[in-house]
Parts: C-alpha cells; structure tokens; sequence
C-alpha cells in the first residue's frame, strides 16, 4: 500500500479511570470488583424512581488530585449533567456525567517517543457514573449486573493531538504511571478500572482540516490500543482511495482477528439531550481547597525520573521503567539510599529481578531492599562480580530471608582480587599453553581472550577481571 504513506492519523483518546474509592459516586454501595452480580446495588444506583443521589466528596477530590497532576486548570463552579440515552446495562435511562462545565480543562502530558519529548493536550477532564454489565449467556439469553452501576470514574479527553500507535500506548501508560503516583486509581486495566476510547481519523499529510473519525470503544490493554490503531488506519486510508467514504460510527475492536466492526452509527452531543442533573447542586471549590489537594499529591513520575537521571546517573530509559510503577519507584528509592552504586541497583533490579517475576499489573518484589541494595554494594566495590550479582538475585528470589553477605562468605564467591594470587594463575595458564602464547604475540591477537577464558574457569569465575587482564597483558608482552 504505498499511498499509506500519503496520510497521517489523527487521534486522540478517551481514557476512563476508575476512582479509588470505597463506595459508589452517588450511593454508598461498595466498589469490590469480583462479587457476585447484582450484590452490591441499591435503589439509587439500579435506578429506581424516586431515588435520591448524594454525590460522594471524596469523587471530587481524587478528580481534582488527577486535574493537578495532568497540569490542569480546575473549575471553582461546575455542575452535573444529564446524558440521556437507552441501552439495558443503563436502568435510569441517562447517566450522571458532566458536560459543558467540567471539573478540569487545559492540561497536558509529555510522553517520551523516539523523536523526543511529544506533548498531547488534555482537553479535559470530568467525573461520571458507570453504567452496568452485559452478560450474554447461550442458554439463558442475556442477563444484566448492576454492580458496576454508579462506580465513580473520571473521563480524561486528550486533544487529537496523538500521530501514531507508539504515540497512543505511550500517552496512556504515562497517564496509568500519573494516576497510579497521585493515588487516583489503582488502573487495573485486567479489571476494566483502566480502559480507552479511540477516536481515529485520516488525512492527506499537509493538509489541516480533519477527517470523519470513527471511535472504537473499551479498549483495556497497551496492545490492543495500538493494534486496533493500526488497523482502523489503513482500513480508513483503504476505504478512502478506494472511493468510499469514511461514516462517523462507533466500532469494536476483535482482539482474535485483529479488526475492528461496526457497532453503531456515532451519536453526537445534541443526541443525548444533555441538561443540568435537578437533583444535584453544583460543585463549588475554593481555592483554599483546591491548594490542600495540591499539596496531598506525592512526588510525581517526571519529578522522580529527574531525579534519578540527574542525582543517580541512571539512563532515561532506567528511570522511566522505574517510576512507571509507584510501588517500584519507592522500593528503588529504599534501597537506593543504602548503596553507593544506584546504576548497578538499577541494572539488578530492571535486568535481573524483574526477568524473574511473573508478568503482570501487579509487582510483588519479593527481596526486602536493603538486600537488594547489599548485593548492588558487593557488586560495585569489586567484591563479587556480575555473573556472581545475578546468581545472588536468583538466590534471594528463592529464600527471601537469607543474607546475601553470608551467602557470599559462606560460598567463597567474593571474587580474588590479590594480585599475587591472580599472577599465579595468569603464569599456570601460560605455561599449559605456549601455543596460545606464541599465536598472540605472532599477531593473533585473539588468543588472549583463550587464555583469559582458561584463567576465569581455574578462578572458578572468581578472578577479578580487570585486574587478570592487565596482568595477562603485561606478561603476554614481556616476550
């Protein structure tokens, strides 16, 4: 398809997050994920006529948290609205949202890609109720579950300022990293407490009018966003060139095909007949309330990754992994502060010990810091070496209690480091084989990592070597 190369996507995303809290945005249902359908509703959230909501504090001030940490600006008046549609996973009929006065506007973030620093704008961001749950049995038919009905959220609204599939993943694993460090949600994209809406369009590159977008909904994955993206593109840019035109719609994304389909004809605003929620006052916020809020939010990722480039040396590509999770953040953090040597603490954490754990949202590391951070410490003072780093890793991984400076004590698996010892052994080595030598200094210059690779196996890898190189060289040369 080489016109493919003729068009540029243009995207932005809708990114729903559900907010941390231990009941429900207008009721005081519980927010458990996992229990049994329809065990946590009451009349307000399945919809019931007559019943009152009572909007919960504790929404606005997370949403407020998020606001600040996505360099918003906060509305000191704003208001709920109506959003009227029908569907059967919403009982009421319309869903508690915000519309033209929402809690946060004008923000932004900045998200590392290959040409550098990229800045997506956040259009903004507003608080809502979730609505229920679908569940499509063959023999029953389908069922509904209420528990999910009310659950609080927030809907952040980037600009469409985002060009590429990487763009897209990368926008939202940084917002994940900003909301996870700021306390928001706990962005379990496994339980839908994390998921994106993308809004896609195509047009001729130079060109600034934008195209029809399409929006594929409840994308709950980093692959999946980019997958979905890299289809609905060149379907578009097909369909396009092939005389067709592009129809504003809703459309799902198949994860086993790869494709996206049709769902339903886009609605636009004026289809939701949005007006202002009768039973709910407006939402007043001082700024004395807001700098409170302000000041509740912990160290953020771009702060902790400067830190760690600029203070510790570590490359950006370490930090940024680093403070992708607040819990790895503050463990690196912990043990970081006991060793002189954060790169080498960095290199066991990201290289070693993570290879070791299960994949998933949730990292449980299993070494205490400070055990991690001792083996970082022997490794960077010369007392062991690398390859006896890694093992230490793998050992702790296993018996988390031990201590890896016993360990290393009672192994012998500090690393030689006596000269006179080291010579005995560089001189054992030339000896057993004067071929080598000869090859080498016939210009076979190869021959000393022979050599070096006999010496390591009689040090039993213990050899330091720095030092066994200078002195192999310094006896190769004397000739």
């Amino acid at each position: 398809m080489k016109y493919l190369n003729d068009y540029e996507l243009v995207c932005g995303l809708e990114v729903h997050a559900e907010l941390k809290t231990a009941s429900k945005i207008f009721c005081s249902c519980p927010t458990k994920f996992g229990a049994e359908p329809n065990t946590q509703c009451c009349p307000v959230c399945s919809g019931m006529p007559g019943a009152l909501p009572v909007l919960n504090s504790q929404v606005v001030e997370l949403a407020v948290r998020a606001g600040l940490a996505l360099n918003c600006e906060i509305a000191r008046f704003s208001r709920e609205d109506r959003k009227n549609y029908f569907y059967p996973d919403l009982p009421k009929a319309y869903q508690i949202s915000q519309f033209d006065r929402p809690l946060c506007e004008s923000g932004f973030v900045d998200v590392e890609t290959e040409s550098g620093k990229k800045r997506i704008g956040v259009t903004r961001i507003h608080i809502e109720e979730d609505a229920g749950k679908l569940i499509h049995d063959h023999d029953k038919g389908t069922l509904i579950d209420l528990n999910r009905c009310g659950v609080p959220l927030i809907e952040i609204v980037s600009e469409p300022d985002i060009r590429s599939p990487e763009e897209a993943s990368g926008y939202v694993r940084k917002l994940r990293s900003i909301l996870l460090c700021a306390g928001v949600s706990d962005c379990k994209m496994n339980e839908g407490s994390l998921r994106c809406d993308v809004n896609l369009s195509v047009r001729k590159r130079g060109e600034t009018r934008l195209g029809t977008r399409t929006e594929m909904k409840n994308l709950n994955s980093f692959s999946f966003i980019e997958k979905a993206i890299e289809y609905e593109y060149r379907r578009q840019v097909e369909l396009i060139e092939s005389g067709g035109r592009v129809l504003q719609e809703t459309r799902r994304f198949d994860p086993a095909t790869g494709r996206t389909f049709t769902m339903r004809v886009k609605e636009n605003a004026d289809d939701y007949r949005y007006f202002s929620d009768p039973d709910l006052p407006p939402i007043i916020l001082t700024d004395g309330e807001i700098e409170r809020i302000r000041r509740d939010i912990p160290r953020l990722p771009d702060e902790r990754r400067a830190d760690y480039t600029e203070r510790l040396g570590l490359t950006a590509k370490d930090a940024e992994q680093i403070v992708s999770d607040p819990a790895v953040a503050d463990y690196f953090e912990a043990a970081a502060k006991l060793t002189t040597y954060p790169k080498i603490l960095a290199n066991l954490l990201l290289g070693e010990l993570f290879s070791l754990l299960p994949a998933g949202e949730d990292i449980a590391i299993p070494i205490a810091p400070e055990r991690l951070a001792s083996v970082a410490e022997m490794s960077g003072s010369g007392r062991i070496n690398s390859t006896t780093a890694k093992k230490l890793v793998r050992m702790l991984c296993d018996s988390p209690d031990s201590d890896p400076e016993t360990i290393v004590r009672e192994r012998g698996l500090e690393q030689i480091r006596d000269e006179a010892v080291l010579r005995c052994y560089v001189d054992e080595a030339l000896a057993a084989d004067p071929k080598a030598v000869e090859s080498y200094r016939a210009g076979k210059l190869s021959a000393a990592k022979a050599i070096m690779g006999r010496i390591m196996a009689k040090t039993g890898g213990r050899g330091d070597p720095v030092i066994l190189d200078r002195l192999l060289s310094e006896a190769l040369k004397k000739g």
